[in-house]
């Protein structure tokens, strides 16, 4: 239950080509807390409840545990959701061994595209493929529970 994931800025849409996946996804928070998120999330016709523990100090890993919910609860769980509610498409890209997840998204934090990778250890090396640009694993104002509450727009200046 410890996810070992990086992040990164993305730096042209030539992954697109690439994707065997494209999904839209909808997703709220319940809980903000830096000590631990819950979220709710519907991934194409799915309802997920999702809690995260906090980061490690590299910002690599932490506890997710998650559970598939029935779609109309997880609508009816967005309704109580703490302001704002992230919109996105999610591209998946298959790079040798690894996934990539993509994520483009709309609204308060459109212009905003973030590529993450799940790894089996925090020391797992991985092909970076050319559209994959800054990293940004542990910068905190990247993780969807801070863009629910500072949009991309509001820091970035759009």
């Amino acid at each position: 239950m410890i996810e070992i994931e990086r992040k990164f800025l993305v730096n042209s849409n030539a992954f697109k080509t690439e994707a065997l996946k494209k999904t839209r996804i909808i997703q709220g928070f319940l809980n903000t807390d830096k000590s631990r998120t819950v979220r709710v999330r519907l991934k194409g016709d799915k309802g997920f409840l999702t809690i995260k523990g906090m980061s490690s100090k590299n910002g690599l890993s932490r506890f997710e545990w998650e559970k598939e919910i029935d779609k109309i609860d997880a609508e009816a769980l967005l309704k109580l959701c703490e302001p704002t509610i992230i919109d996105k498409e999610r591209y998946e890209v298959k790079v040798k061994n690894h996934t990539f997840e993509i994520d483009i998204f709309f609204g308060d934090n459109e212009g905003l595209t973030i590529a993450e990778i799940e790894l089996e250890s925090e020391n797992e090396t991985f092909e970076k493929p050319s559209w994959l640009g800054e990293e940004v694993t542990g910068q905190i104002q990247y993780y969807n529970s801070q863009l629910s509450k500072k949009p991309f727009k509001i820091w970035h200046g759009i």
